[in-house]
């Protein structure tokens, strides 16, 4: 019954897509982030859904006259420079042939990116973007925090199985950053029902986030309340409401949890994170040795015995950024930290040049929720290989669209919303009638 239902979504949005391309964007979005045929066990399970939308993209895609040039911001600038250096480095690394479908996968998610950025345009793309890399992570995240609560936190949670956020540290990561994209829909939303229901997703992704037990996701949510607090108004009040809600959350969880988190502070005694350490001078010496990185792969029993001084624990890195050390030398880092540089510069545009126009005060709002969850990427990300995952670069997206979006005063010339539009969050206040 899965299956059938599955396949007859995709068939549906890969033909709406031949007519409308943006939309199969957005249903590409959602199985790439999703993955929603890993929890089929028929023949939905392996099929090439994510293909069939890409196809149909293209197809719509040359059929259009709406495409523009994916251009549109110095993000995009290093993001494409970083795509071509990902490709340079593969192709003199050590294993060209072994690494070849790491690469491939890369790219289908990046030029899928680029292609995004040539069709979405108005205030209606940006928000259905958000709300299908939202909404993709939130559904797992509230299954997830439901089995934490009714389980009593006794199993870890885990994520969609063969994709980038299968393991429960990566899931719980993708989680975070999750919620401070539910607040900017919280912000929108004009209905209390939906209102008070993202409230309960964003509670349910913190369980499901804690119950994975992954001590860089804890570090990570730590961080993004940190950043929610010093930005608040009353700082009082903001501090009163998380300790409100992380409280109850925090003496839920076992013992187990709470001895693992401890490790933190005594991590020399920690096999798992020296074996990380280990893992890091690993990439260390290899981008000290080889100018492009060796490619997508740096846990082999040779490179640990030539840059590492425990050769025997063969880890991946372990961090995004000694993942992309290892694979693509010191320049793949810094274009790396350039895209994410750029992006945080361009949502903190956002947040300052928007503030004085009734009209543009959700975008203020994107681009400060945005930030917060690039707070989270950034401090969960040093201790774990999420630097190629979907989601914060559907982000940057997100922001630089949104400028675009700013600086063409596009609420002068976007059509009023009919009525049925309206009630969804982000359009409750048509452009013009704001």
């Amino acid at each position: 019954m899965r299956d059938a239902i599955l396949i007859s979504l995709v068939l549906l949005g890969s033909l709406t897509a031949l007519r409308y391309p943006w939309v199969g964007i957005m249903l590409w979005t959602w199985l790439s982030i999703m993955n929603p045929h890993r929890y089929t066990w028929g023949f939905a399970y392996s099929a090439p859904l994510a293909a069939i939308a890409a196809v149909c993209v293209a197809l719509g895609w040359l059929m259009t006259k709406e495409r523009e040039s994916p251009f549109k911001g110095t993000p995009v600038t290093f993001f494409v420079i970083f795509m071509g250096w990902i490709t340079l480095s593969w192709l003199v690394g050590l294993d060209v042939a072994g690494d070849y479908d790491a690469w491939k996968n890369i790219m289908k998610i990046d030029v899928m990116l680029l292609v995004a950025l040539t069709l979405l345009h108005s205030k209606q793309h940006i928000f259905a973007l958000m709300w299908v890399c939202t909404g993709s992570l939130a559904l797992l995240g509230i299954k997830g925090g439901i089995f934490t609560l009714t389980s009593g936190a006794s199993n870890r949670v885990w994520g969609p199985p063969g994709s980038f956020i299968e393991d429960n540290n990566a899931f719980a990561l993708a989680l975070v950053m999750t919620i401070p994209l539910l607040r900017f829909l919280h912000l929108q939303a004009p209905q209390r029902w939906v209102r008070f229901g993202l409230v309960a997703a964003m509670l349910l992704c913190a369980a499901a986030a804690l119950g994975s037990y992954s001590r860089g996701a804890l570090l990570a949510i730590s961080a993004m309340a940190l950043t929610l607090w010093w930005r608040g108004g009353n700082k009082l009040r903001t501090g009163f409401v998380f300790f409100v809600i992380a409280a109850p959350l925090l003496v839920f969880m076992p013992d187990e949890w709470a001895v693992r988190m401890g490790t933190i502070k005594t991590y020399e005694f920690d096999g798992s994170a020296m074996g990380r350490i280990g893992a890091w001078k690993n990439s260390w010496g290899i981008a000290w040795y080889y100018l492009t990185g060796v490619g997508f792969n740096t846990a082999t029993p040779e490179l640990f015995a030539r840059f590492s001084p425990n050769a025997e624990a063969i880890l991946v890195a372990h961090s995004n950024y000694f993942q992309v050390m290892g694979n693509h030398g010191f320049i793949g880092l810094v274009l790396y930290l350039s895209i994410w540089v750029s992006t945080w510069r361009t949502a903190g545009w956002l947040r300052q040049q928007t503030q004085r126009v009734p009209q543009t005060q959700w975008t203020a709002d994107l681009g400060a929720m945005c930030q917060v969850s690039l707070v989270g990427y950034l401090v969960g990300g040093a201790f774990l290989n999420l630097a190629y995952f979907d989601l914060p670069y559907n982000l940057m997206v997100m922001v630089v669209l949104t400028r675009v979006w700013v600086e063409k005063k596009s609420w002068k010339t976007e059509p009023i919303y009919p009525p049925g539009w309206r009630t969804l969050p982000g359009l409750a206040l048509p452009a013009q009638a704001a």
